[in-house]
């Protein structure tokens, strides 16, 4: 039986949301936004999560999420580092599975449905990312402001979180590139992609699984989850 490692990002800021409490650490409905994440891992067939906090957070994070919550697969808490690939860096240096699935602590509303479609596809193909296509049209802009061009709407996605890769392939395609220039990094997949480590493959998401970056986002949070306990109650 393969192990899977949910590796929970969890050291972004409040500064988009004009605060100064962290985003993951605001309330929706009543409880910190992170606990819904870390929630769907525990309750999912994931056998570990890794949490990645802002450094100085571990114990914090400990008291007010893993023990007031009762968290029992949350097996590390790790300090993350400046950037978002160095804190998932960090997060698979504590990692045992044989898979593991980089999901964003912001992004309140995965499901268990979907963790477990991650979970089949990346035992086939070794690297996936959950993602939906793109419902607008998408203008390439130049630096002026001038349309340069129109992408073909029906090849793009929108990419989420999580992604999935065998816990090796991160590694050695992090091990690939991390002395070259990875500014332009923004999600764990480029990394597999610029070491030669693909394909990537894509498991569809769902539009609700949104990262929570502003205001509202919020409220539209409050709005989801509303509706989700509405079809509990209706079932």
């Amino acid at each position: 039986m393969s192990k899977y490692t949910a590796i929970v990002l969890a050291g972004g800021s409040g500064k988009r949301m004009g605060q100064d409490t962290p985003k993951q650490y605001l309330p929706l409905a009543g409880k910190p936004l992170l606990y819904y994440p870390l929630r769907a891992f525990e309750n999912s067939k994931v056998d570990e999560i890794v949490l990645v906090v802002a450094a100085g957070e571990e114990a914090y994070c400990r008291k007010e999420f893993v023990e007031q919550y009762h968290l029992t697969k949350v097996t590390a808490i790790v300090a993350g580092g400046a950037e978002r690939y160095d804190s998932v860096y960090n997060g698979l240096q504590e990692a045992t599975g044989d898979y593991v699935l980089v999901h964003d602590g912001a992004r309140a509303f995965i499901t268990e449905e979907i963790i477990h479609a991650t979970m089949e596809k990346v035992e086939k193909c070794h690297a996936c990312v959950v993602a939906v296509p793109l419902k607008d049209t998408v203008k390439e802009v130049n630096s002026a402001g001038i349309v340069e061009g129109t992408p073909d709407r029906s090849r793009l996605w929108a990419v989420q979180t999580p992604q999935a890769f065998s816990r090796e392939k991160l590694l050695s395609s992090y091990n690939i590139i991390r002395n070259q220039s990875m500014a332009d990094i923004t999600d764990d997949a480029m990394i597999v992609e610029r070491a030669g480590n693909g394909p990537v493959e894509v498991v569809r998401g769902s539009y609700e699984n949104i990262k929570i970056t502003t205001r509202e986002d919020l409220l539209y949070g409050e709005s989801i989850l509303a509706h989700r306990e509405g079809d509990f109650e209706a079932k």
